[in-house]
């Protein structure tokens, strides 16, 4: 069985010379809520594409040559990678193929199409099976692997780089968890950057394999559930991942449903921040008390969510 080895501080200082001008350096706001933790917001919900993943697409897809994508390209993703992918693509010229699962959301569908990609829909076994495979039967070209690949990670550890040098003194980084892509490249920079730092994974109590595999040392299956919080979770941590993830992370935070809609709620009405679900996963974890005193940073992964599911929110329902 193949598996992610450790990301070398070089290898993302690298990645960060070849996405600038690509990805833009986000903000790094602060959050003042009364009675709450010391909490910053990495508004990774600003880039381009409303979400983190141009990082880590913008860095793997630099790294292919013209030949290479003269063949397309194609990748497996419930919305954001897809939009990373597809920006990327249209820049250098290249066709673009995107396997979403079926509940992917319609804003991100939209997004997607509108930067000129193909998308093919499948059920979320099937298309989970892609990301385990590295491939899908019937499409030729470069797949472009969403978690798995260390060009990917070393992109996504940009964010590790930015935050140790705004906030040295950080305690704590909570990350969103869905394949351990974002949470492996942030980590593998704290490591280096900001060693006294903690970086905690945060789940869904729908669809949170890491808190039970942590807890075993393997990894577990979980019953997973789909809610409106459709960037992260799943049912099983990646075994590819595994190692790595197990030998940076230092715990993971479990919340419930209502309580990320909440947090949702308050990006919006406190510091008028628009997050998907997984982008205001780690503000709920940080506002259970969970994360400790701080300073705490809570990335937000993305923003893009569709907008009768931010409208139910902010009457308080749970859509």
């Amino acid at each position: 069985m193949r598996t992610l080895g450790p990301i070398g501080i070089d290898e993302i200082r690298a990645a960060r010379e070849r996405i600038t001008g690509l990805a833009v350096r986000t903000p790094l706001l602060r959050l003042a809520l009364d009675g709450a933790p010391d909490i910053y917001l990495k508004l990774e919900n600003l880039q381009p594409i409303g979400s983190f993943k141009l990082r880590g697409a913008g860095n793997a897809m630099a790294m292919l040559s013209d030949q290479a994508l003269a063949r397309g390209v194609y990748t497996a993703s419930a919305g954001n990678m897809a939009q990373g992918v597809a920006w990327v693509a249209r820049a250098r010229g290249a066709a673009c193929t995107v396997v979403v699962p079926d509940h992917a959301p319609r804003a991100k569908l939209d997004a997607i199409e509108r930067l000129g990609a193909r998308v093919i829909k499948v059920p979320f076994d099937r298309w989970w099976q892609i990301i385990i495979d590295h491939r899908f039967e019937g499409l030729d070209g470069a797949f472009v692997h969403p978690v798995c690949s260390p060009d990917v990670v070393a992109g996504n550890g940009t964010i590790g780089l930015e935050i140790a040098e705004d906030l040295p003194e950080v305690a704590t980084i909570l990350v969103p968890y869905g394949g351990g892509g974002l949470a492996s490249g942030i980590a593998s920079a704290a490591r280096v950057c900001a060693p006294a730092a903690r970086v905690l994974a945060c789940e869904v109590d729908t669809a949170a394999p890491l808190a039970p595999s942590l807890a075993a040392g393997e990894p577990r299956e979980v019953t997973y559930t789909p809610t409106f919080i459709d960037g992260c979770g799943s049912r099983s941590v990646l075994a590819e991942m595994w190692p790595l993830v197990r030998s940076l992370i230092a715990g993971s935070i479990v919340v419930p449903v209502a309580e990320v809609a909440a947090a949702v709620r308050t990006l919006v009405e406190r510091a008028r921040v628009v997050a998907e679900g997984a982008g205001a996963l780690p503000l709920a974890a940080a506002l259970s008390g969970q994360a400790g005193p701080g300073p705490i940073v809570c990335v937000v992964s993305g923003g893009n969510i569709d907008s009768h599911k931010l409208a139910a929110i902010l009457t308080g329902q749970l859509p």
